[in-house]
């Protein structure tokens, strides 16, 4: 049976305001845009994923007639970064995302003659190692800056080397003797920044060991790849540069830039805090591009700083070379990665929480206030974050976690956790958040550490026993079965959207029905109107050995390939939406 996913749903809240106040405020014009899309079963996809797999295993260095090739020729800009996100999440699932980037690199480095534009472009193989980074190094980021990240907004120092945009008239609320020097305030913040600046080198260089093994083991294919194709002494420091150019400047770098993109802030930065991170995502790019473009550029005011970014230097070099020091190989068709490491907390914070009463009780409709810890094991709860006690729910025990309906608790933003007993006796605990992105994020976190477990509910009650009966489908019993049908993802368009491979080729196959019109132009028609193409060996036989090269016959054969794939996937579609027409027809109509 198919299923629906919804995509790129933004919501905007805001709050209710005395009207006397309404009239302030402006207008705001918003454009949304709903994408539905339906996911058919497995088996419809299975003929397109295999596809894929096996480019992602081919040996050959520069294939240009692989699927992967020609879906990276159809796309560009925003669509390329779309398609790396979808095609890592599908490798992924089946366990084979090593491989697939070891291809991905194998073709650029081959593409590239000059070893200072490695990886520089927005190519297919840039966009999948950053994707690939956010889904699999989410937590080991947080681990390694968060602690940083915070302290400089808590803090709150100002921080400026640049004399243009120093603000000498603000030290006087500090100074009895006016407007502190130009130099004063670069000294000043020269020792801010540095110490920032050391406790988040001593925390990456000293987070070899909390690296997932999974990139340590692309970064070191990454740096042989690199090698093997400039092993000239002058070209020593490339290897390096590859590496630290996706690890320091797409990953380490934009986070400090960028706290809330990467889930290390709930709030923007303020202009003065923002400053201050600008300041400190220049010094670590700085340190991660190895000094080499010190002293360069219109950036000059910089150089206080460039003592310690040297002697940095030799640090982060010391530290890639023991991150690539991993033995071991990520066996093609494996298990997929587990996203959700068992030890390490995925989410926290407070939510109300209520627990369901039994059929004697009076119905009471208090919620407490609680903090709660997620990990891939346990989901924990206590009064405060500090108090050592703390109550705890197996995730192995979760059977559903769905939305409670507004008119469960006259509350908004309910969800409820529906876990089960050794005795086999379902129970439920409701939780309220904040506000709907919060409840979207502790829906998609925790049903993607319960995804593993066995004997989900099919179905559950989005309301709750009240009255001696069900607000949402007025059944008597308590034990009656469920109403509305489970679910088991939140589609929240980042890093900690759930796997689903089947969602992922839906998204492949849109992306190449874009790119249909393309494909045909550009590989199957034909200029000289004596030859043809014949879909099973994809060589007409009007096509004389020789007449055509080799790479534009196997990419022919590809376009064909592709296209009759994409064929097939319209009419599962087809007969999908002619099915759902059927049983409409076939309801009866309402009195």
């Amino acid at each position: 049976m198919a299923k629906s996913s919804s995509l790129n749903v933004r919501v905007v809240e805001g709050r209710a305001l005395p009207a006397k106040d309404v009239g302030s405020l402006g207008a705001l014009r918003l454009k949304v845009r709903l994408t539905e899309d339906r996911v058919l079963p497995s088996l419809h996809y299975q003929p397109l994923t295999d596809l894929l797999m096996e480019s992602a295993l081919d040996p050959t260095e520069e294939d240009t007639a692989s699927p992967l090739a020609l879906l990276e020729e159809l796309t560009s800009g925003d669509c390329r970064q779309d398609l790396a996100t979808k095609l890592v999440k599908l490798f992924l699932g089946r366990g084979l995302a090593g491989p697939f980037l070891d291809y991905l690199t194998r073709r650029e480095v081959a593409r590239t003659t000059n070893p200072n534009t490695l990886f520089r472009s927005n190519s297919l193989a840039s966009k999948s190692m950053e994707q690939f980074m956010k889904l699999v190094g989410m937590p080991y980021l947080h681990e390694v800056l968060k602690p940083m990240v915070s302290r400089v907004f808590e803090e709150k120092k100002y921080m400026e080397l640049d004399p243009c945009k120093m603000e000498l008239g603000r030290t006087r609320r500090i100074s009895f003797k006016g407007a502190l020097s130009e130099e004063h305030v670069r000294e000043t913040s020269l020792g801010l920044l540095t110490g920032y600046l050391g406790p988040i080198v001593d925390a990456i260089v000293g987070s070899v060991g909390r690296c997932p093994l999974t990139m340590r083991l692309a970064f070191r294919k990454l740096g042989q790849r690199v090698q093997e194709r400039f092993p000239q002494p002058e070209h020593e420091d490339v290897k390096y540069l590859a590496i630290s150019g996706f690890l320091f400047l797409r990953f380490f770098a934009p986070a400090i830039l960028t706290p809330k993109l990467f889930d290390l802030r709930d709030q923007h930065a303020d202009p003065q805090t923002s400053r201050s991170l600008l300041l400190l995502a220049k010094a670590v790019q700085s340190i991660g591009n190895l000094g080499q473009q010190l002293g360069q550029g219109k950036e000059l005011w910089m150089a206080p700083l460039h003592p310690f970014l040297l002697q940095s230097i030799s640090r982060v070099r010391d530290f890639l070379d023991r991150l690539v020091d991993v033995e071991g190989e990520e066996v093609a068709g494996g298990p997929a990665r587990v996203l959700v490491p068992p030890s390490v907390t995925v989410r926290e914070g407070y939510l109300l929480k209520r627990k369901e009463e039994s059929a004697s009780l009076a119905t009471r409709f208090t919620f407490k206030k609680r903090y709660f810890r997620l990990s891939g094991e346990t989901l924990s709860y206590s009064k405060t974050p500090e108090l050592q006690m703390r109550s705890t729910i197996p995730v192995s025990r979760i059977r559903a976690v769905e939305r409670v309906d507004e008119g469960a608790f006259q509350l908004p933003h309910v969800m409820q956790v529906v876990t089960q007993d050794d005795a086999g006796a379902l129970h439920t605990d409701y939780l309220q958040c904040k506000n709907v992105n919060e409840l979207n994020q502790w829906l998609s976190a925790l049903r993607k550490a319960s995804a593993p477990n066995p004997d989900k509910l099919a179905a559950c009650h989005p309301g709750a026993f009240r009255g001696a009966r069900w607000t949402c489908c007025l059944q008597a019993k308590r034990s009656a079965a469920g109403c509305s049908r489970t679910h088991s993802a939140v589609t929240l368009g980042d890093w900690s959207d759930p796997l689903d491979p089947d969602a992922e080729a839906q998204m492949v196959y849109r992306q190449l029905l874009l790119g249909r019109d393309q494909l045909r132009v550009k590989f199957l028609e034909d200029p000289n109107p004596d030859t043809t193409l014949e879909a099973d060996t994809g060589v007409g036989p009007n096509v004389l050995e020789g007449d055509y090269p080799n790479d534009l016959v196997r990419q022919r054969t590809m376009a064909v390939r592709l296209l009759a794939m994409l064929e097939d996937l319209d009419r599962a579609h087809e007969e999908f939406q002619q099915r759902e027409r059927d049983q409409a027809a076939s309801r009866p109509l309402g009195p």
